[in-house]
């Protein structure tokens, strides 16, 4: 398995883990924010870092990243936003492949952290996630302006 940054040619295989993604979710994406997600996933200054897991050409997971300022730090943070692997793929290190890439990525580029978020229910992602760290006890509030 390799881990890299996507390319124009992954598109239709990213499509199809999108589509998984947003239905684990329940969420309603529109073809014009799911295209638009694609345009800044591989423009030349992207403001979107996706990595994909790939194995012998088939795509088994994605990872999409930001990077932004803080106030507390003088270097970059990274805040992963999805994450996701293939149902077919799980149980086989692809999620943790993914964030180990990132943190990889983090203390090579001297970022100054990586943090996501996922639901409470959401027991094998969490699993997952603390063995890199245990979770904090903040809250997120959400308003949702449109």
């Amino acid at each position: 398995m390799e881990i890299r940054t996507a390319r124009p040619a992954d598109e239709a295989q990213w499509r199809g883990l999108w589509r998984g993604y947003t239905d684990f979710y329940d969420a309603d994406v529109s073809e014009d924010v799911t295209a638009a997600t694609w345009r800044r996933i591989v423009a030349p200054e992207q403001t979107i870092l996706c990595r994909v897991a790939e194995e012998r050409g088939r795509l088994l997971g994605f990872s999409h990243a930001l990077l932004h300022e803080g106030t507390f730090v003088l270097t970059p943070i990274c805040y992963l936003e999805d994450l996701f692997v293939d149902p077919c793929a799980r149980g086989r290190g692809v999620g943790r492949a993914l964030i180990a890439d990132l943190v990889a990525m983090a203390g090579q580029c001297g970022w100054s952290r990586v943090y996501w978020h996922t639901r409470a229910e959401n027991l094998p992602a969490r699993r997952l996630y603390d063995a890199f760290v245990q979770a904090d006890d903040f809250v997120r509030y959400l308003l949702k302006m449109n």
